[in-house]
């Protein structure tokens, strides 16, 4: 008899204050902050594009998108390797790059442990968040790719220029 699996595993990142985590399944990769070419005509919350081994890949700015406060950063000195970068995902086969400030882990989860989101949530919609899950001492919030655009979005962002 087949088991059925109930865990999954997410990525997990800082965006602001808060721990954010995608499904692993969903990422292509992470890379570090590089320029960011800017696009005429772009939504606000998209920073521009960037190339990636010769792919044009558009970079959105989740802390316009959701009205999310940068992370408070230490003394310049402090930096560490891990800071900030680019999460490129993969949604409905367009690659996207979205803007993080801190590359958390990777962490597995029981879907049993996932519960719905609170009706009220600072900063991001509900409708973005499939989930979110006690990590201690505070919560992670998993973000439904699908639904952080439209299809519209979605279009907008891939071609600019289209209407």
């Amino acid at each position: 008899m087949a088991q059925e699996n109930t865990q999954f595993q997410l990525v997990t990142f800082q965006l602001g204050e808060e721990l954010y985590g995608v499904d692993i399944m969903d990422v292509k990769e992470i890379v570090k902050v590089q320029a960011v070419r800017p696009i005429p005509n772009a939504p606000y919350y998209v920073e521009g594009i960037i190339n990636l081994r010769s792919e044009i890949i558009p970079i959105i700015n989740l802390h316009k998108r959701f009205h999310i406060q940068k992370m408070a950063r230490q003394a310049e000195n402090d930096m560490d390797d891990d800071e900030g970068g680019f999460i490129i995902l993969d949604i409905e086969g367009n690659k996207i790059g979205i803007i993080i400030d801190r590359v958390a882990r990777v962490v597995p989860v029981e879907t049993s442990e996932i519960k719905p989101p609170p009706q009220m949530f600072n900063g991001i919609g509900t409708e973005y968040i499939q989930g979110v899950v006690r990590q201690d001492p505070a919560y992670l919030i998993i973000l439904d790719t699908r639904k952080l655009f439209s299809a519209k979005e979605l279009q907008k962002i891939i071609e600019p220029d289209a209407e």
